[in-house]
């Protein structure tokens, strides 16, 4: 007896005998209702819809094998002619996984011929992370730049939220003043939001520490902020992480990236559960997976 989906409107239509088009456009729309990230489930169907260009187009879902599919990759790589990375033919193997583990789940397939393909896992180098002898070093130079006159309190009010926060640099210049809520009824947050509609996803509320909250009213009031939280350009911004480090006698380039991981690390460490620290980041659960993989790395490097 085939197991019955939950929502049958997806996957009612769906047998053995229908072809690859009309089911990935199916798990399209179950990738959408997902929370998938547009980018992710473009790239996901796209991969698949490879596998319909190469297989005739009137190839039933019940007759793909195995075989079939490590026929695909072995083609992708040395027959097609167009370059295929390492990095990119590990995406459309789990791609490929993913769709017929969804096909299996729901009872479409009885077997799943998605299973015995051989991942081919490539994860980037880990991330240069600040240690916490290196974080308070940095922040008591921030410090020291806005408690010593004129009191620039930028390099406080960058660098504190950047490391509680773990936002992303296009994320911090598009930061406005009306992003900040000092008067949230469970206390400070900030918000951030995307303009495009695609990217709702990311948007978040995140909360704010009371080292950032006693900074900010004197650093609004130090440049006469109106619009923008942070109105330097990027470059500027950059420039200001850098100081950090040179002053704090670092051998790290300190950038946004670093104090993104080193928040997440630092979240991780204080056993804050997981999908929370995907949240905060803002991340998809499909980009999780290997954010999850570098910080249990990151953590096991660092001895706890």
């Amino acid at each position: 007896m085939s197991i019955q989906p939950p929502d049958t409107s997806l996957a009612a239509s769906i047998t053995p005998r229908t072809t690859l088009i009309p089911a990935i456009n199916t798990w399209r729309i179950y990738l959408d209702d997902q929370g998938n990230s547009p980018h992710t489930v473009k790239a996901f169907t796209a991969d698949v819809n490879l596998l319909a260009t190469y297989l005739p187009p009137d190839r039933q879902l019940g007759s793909i094998t195995t075989t079939d599919l490590n026929n695909f990759l072995g083609w992708m790589q040395k027959g097609r002619g167009v370059p295929c990375s390492p990095k990119t033919l590990a995406r459309r193997i789990t791609s490929l996984k993913a769709f017929f583990r969804w096909l299996h789940k729901y009872g479409v397939l009885l077997v799943d011929p998605g299973e015995r393909v051989v991942q081919q896992s490539v994860i980037s180098p880990l991330p240069t992370v600040l240690t916490p002898n290196e974080v308070q070093a940095v922040l008591k130079v921030a410090r020291e730049f806005w408690k010593t006159p004129p009191g620039d309190t930028r390099y406080f009010a960058l660098l504190d939220l950047l490391l509680s926060t773990g936002i992303k640099k296009s994320e911090t210049i598009a930061l406005r003043l009306n992003h900040v809520d000092l008067e949230a009824p469970n206390g400070p947050l900030l918000f951030v939001r995307y303009a495009s509609p695609q990217h709702r996803y990311k948007e978040r509320k995140i909360p704010l520490p009371e080292s950032w909250v006693q900074v900010y009213p004197e650093y609004q009031a130090r440049y006469h902020l109106t619009d923008q939280l942070f109105p330097w350009s990027q470059r500027r911004l950059e420039y200001l992480l850098e100081d950090l480090s040179v002053q704090a006698g670092l051998s790290k380039h300190l950038s946004f990236e670093m104090c993104r991981w080193t928040c997440a690390l630092s979240d991780w460490k204080s056993s804050m559960e997981p999908d929370k620290i995907r949240q905060k980041l803002g991340l998809s659960k499909i980009q999780w997976r290997e954010i999850q993989m570098k910080l249990r790395s990151l953590n096991r490097l660092s001895g706890d």
